[in-house]
């Protein structure tokens, strides 16, 4: 403002002034608005508040945008009118603010984008016009009381627009009448209801009828295609449909995609209806992109919930089948109309591993179409995909594209997947299936490395504990093995039947503390020890010591429980049995005739001292007696806090007395397992020796 001008609006004793500086920010309106409205309180001119904050509005919102600098807001008033200035710091001309010439004989009939505020300026201000600064560039109106009193003073300096209005009152619409300012400012303030479920459609009819009913149009019709696959769709109708032919007024949404829209009406043409339709587009477009961005919002959040989960189904299943057939099945059909994974063998072959299809109807004609060959065919293009590692597009007759399945930068196969039914895949479900491929990739790579590890503790396994059991006259042998429930781990419970040198039969049953292979380490040591001391036929006792030292030699912190007993024929058709415990749990001993006790002493674990203690035995079995050897996993079985306990184990064995040894085992083996339902935290090992003479 300069200086002169200054001194000529603080002139007046009458007048009420205020002058403040704004920030360049979205608050910047409300805060002009709230100083226009206590100037006008206290000059009384309170008939003038609805056109006043009107225009306001409009020039704050304008310089905001469009110059992007501070603001200095000026309001005057005085007993017949207001006078309100803003004023800018940026550079530049005024062309672009300028409505244009606008006379009693000539009508406008184009505006520019930043010239419809301007508009509203010229048709409800008593005068307007703007201002050259040196810092910058300001537009100035003044609003008076419609009783036709003399005008106030006009600010000097100030060049009056060539579109200057004599009169609100004296501008008509094309029906007549003009758009009153308690008309715009309904307009302006027309809102969604912020509790309704889907309050777009609402506020997009009410928004259509207010600008058909200031522009009388005989219909309009907002249209809005979501990019969702079901096109264009009407968002919102008033009046009758815009007619076919007709000179229709077509407003584009300023909306970003995949949303796309316009405004139709069927109005004549006037120097306010297409501003006023621009302005009705522009209001809905805001809350367009609200509503775009709250659904792509809610819609990442829901695939990142769906990333979750896909991502934990993944990791329960340690198969790699089902690992496979599952893939399809959470593709399907929510990012897809089908799903198709191939893996590669070890000649780089891609084999169809699992498909599904939205249409179950249709899927033998997907396995066909994907088993043909050729250059153009589907294998052709899953092939170059595997090969590159890049996503490639698949054409008819199965559209979509294949991904291919990586992990640990091994190439593992291709995700082929079919596009929707009525729209292709947009870039977040693209994203969002690369991601599923990664993880079904490394699904499928750890579930590889599970299986192997699997094969070769089962493999280690085996290789510790004997493949069959001697058959052996007058002599029953039988055992039960259950390994740990976690598979790929090998355990440290064995057992061993061989022959001695004084041809009785050496029963060897022992738990290696730990798993895994460490454990299965010392089991072989022990096992490979037991065998070269006593088929050099060294005493049962001196067998264990000479494995103690060993054990301790070795170190490592782990040591071992053993039970052994050299079983031979005795007096008549008894067996004599010389038992030894080394720290291991003492056996049943179950009767022909029933009732079950235990027999032994416990002795000294092996690798824990540098001599232990092992006192000897002797049992005698009479024909259908029994001996049964276990492990801790038999006693330690867990139901919550409560214990199978020996206890238990020996009241099991007790009505078994007379059976068989393959049956003693089994049945016991049954009674431990089904005594929780939880897999078995260590490993299971019964060993039955029982006197089968007739």
């Amino acid at each position: 403002m300069s200086a002169e001008a200054g001194a000529a609006i603080d002139g007046g004793p009458d007048e009420h002034v205020r002058r403040v500086r704004l920030p360049a920010d979205r608050r910047t309106p409300a805060a002009a608005r709230a100083v226009v409205r206590s100037v006008l309180a206290e000059a009384d001119l309170n008939e003038l508040v609805n056109e006043a904050l009107l225009l306001t509005t409009e020039l704050s919102t304008n310089a905001v945008e469009h110059a992007g600098t501070e603001l200095d807001i000026e309001v005057v008033a005085d007993e017949v009118g207001l006078t309100v200035t803003v004023s800018d710091f940026a550079s530049g001309p005024v062309d672009d603010l300028i409505v244009g010439v606008r006379n009693d004989a000539t009508e406008i009939t184009e505006v520019a984008e930043r010239g419809r505020g301007l508009l509203l300026v010229d048709h409800f201000a008593s005068r307007w016009g703007t201002t050259y600064l040196p810092t910058g560039k300001g537009v100035w109106f003044r609003l008076e009381r419609p009783a036709g009193e003399p005008a106030g003073p006009e600010p000097p300096d100030r060049r009056e627009s060539s579109a200057r209005s004599a009169t609100a009152g004296n501008r008509a619409g094309p029906d007549g009448s003009t758009p009153s300012a308690a008309a715009m400012s309904e307009l302006m303030q027309t809102s969604p209801d912020p509790y309704a479920d889907d309050p777009l459609p609402e506020f997009a009819t009410d928004l259509l009828t207010r600008v058909g009913e200031m522009i009388g149009a005989a219909g309009g019709v907002f249209r809005l295609d979501r990019g969702d696959g079901h096109g264009a769709q009407v968002l919102a109708r008033y009046g009758r449909h815009p007619r076919t032919g007709h000179d229709l007024l077509r407003v584009p949404l300023a909306v970003h995609r995949p949303y796309v829209g316009e405004l139709e009406l069927d109005a004549a043409p006037s120097g306010y209806a297409r501003p006023l339709a621009v302005l009705a587009a522009e209001r809905l477009s805001l809350h367009l992109e609200n509503d775009r961005l709250r659904r792509a919002d809610v819609r990442r959040q829901a695939w990142l919930t769906f990333l979750a989960e896909a991502s934990e189904l993944l990791a329960q299943s340690l198969d790699v089948e089902l690992t496979m057939a599952l893939i399809p099945q959470l593709v399907v059909p929510r990012l897809g109309q089908w799903c198709a994974v191939h893996t590669t063998d070890e000649w780089g072959r891609l084999k169809l591993a699992a498909a599904s299809h939205a249409d179950e109807s249709v899927l033998p004609q997907l396995h066909q179409v994907l088993r043909e060959t050729g250059p153009d065919s589907i294998q052709a293009r899953l092939r170059e995909a595997s090969r590159n590692g890049s996503q490639i597009p698949l054409g008819a007759p199965t559209e979509g594209f294949a991904v291919p399945l990586i992990a640990r930068g091994q190439r593992l196969g291709t995700l082929a997947v079919g596009r929707h039914q009525r729209h292709r895949h947009d870039p977040d479900e693209v994203a969002v299936l690369e991601d599923v491929a990664r993880r079904a990739a490394l699904a499928i790579e750890n579930a590889r490395i599970h299986a192997e590890r699997r094969r070769v503790a089962q493999a280690l396994q085996q290789s510790l504990l004997p493949p069959v059991l001697p058959v052996v006259e007058g002599i029953g042998f039988a055992a039960e093995y259950v390994p740990t429930g976690d598979d790929a781990d090998v355990g440290g419970d064995f057992y061993d039947v061989l022959p001695l040198p004084d041809g009785r039969w050496l029963v060897v049953i022992g738990d290696v503390s730990g798993k895994g292979v460490q454990a299965a380490t010392v089991t072989g040591l022990v096992r490979d020890v037991i065998r070269v001391l006593v088929g050099d036929g060294k005493p049962l006792s001196e067998a264990l010591s000479r494995l103690n030292e060993t054990l301790v030699e070795r170190g490592g912190g782990r040591y071992c429980t053993l039970a052994m007993a050299a079983v031979g024929p005795g007096e008549g058709d008894q067996l004599e049995v010389s038992l030894h415990l080394a720290g291991h749990d003492r056996p049943v001993l179950l009767r022909a005739a029933g009732g079950a006790s235990f027999v032994g002493t416990t002795g000294t674990a092996l690798g824990l001292l540098d001599s232990i203690a092992s006192p000897a035995a002797e049992i005698l079995l009479d024909p259908g007696d029994s001996l049964i050897f276990y492990t801790d996993g038999v006693t330690e079985r867990r139901r919550g806090r409560e214990l199978f306990g020996t206890e238990r184990l020996r009241d099991a064995a007790a009505p078994l007395g007379g059976y068989s040894a393959d049956v003693v085992a089994a049945r016991l083996r049954s009674t431990a397992i089904n005594f929780s339902v939880e897999t078995p935290r260590d490993d299971i090992a019964i060993l039955v020796l029982r006197n089968d003479a007739l």
